[in-house]
């Protein structure tokens, strides 16, 4: 694009975001978790927080298969968007050894999956 070209587009102009509450003049929001924190009985607030640990810690095995999943995928030399390790554990936050494991992982569950 040339200069000339440049001068004559109409610039955009940005406008601030509208405000939807007068800063200042709300009461902050007092946090909740599952609204554990209104449980007074500290056995069920015992039994509740367990069943959030169990259901958090489940949930996040799953997130990881499928983390593998998606690393042995990208990892896949038969694609040609592949991406090497490094790639795979800079997108991912992770070091490059965790990201092989986390591909051969990947691949392992692959192979247990039933075919459609």
């Amino acid at each position: 694009m040339s200069d000339s070209t440049a001068d004559r587009s109409p610039q955009r102009r940005l406008r601030p975001a509208p405000l939807l509450f007068e800063p200042g003049l709300a009461e902050p929001e007092k946090e909740h978790f599952f609204d554990l924190e209104s449980i007074e009985d500290p056995r069920e607030l015992l039994a509740r927080a367990t069943e959030l640990t169990l259901a958090f810690r489940a949930a996040a095995e799953r997130a990881s298969d499928f983390q593998a999943l998606a690393a042995a995928q990208l990892a896949d030399t038969r694609r040609f968007d592949n991406l090497s390790t490094e790639e795979i554990a800079a997108t991912a936050d992770w070091t490059p050894d965790y990201a092989a494991k986390m591909v051969e992982y990947g691949r392992s569950l692959q192979q247990r999956r039933p075919v459609d």
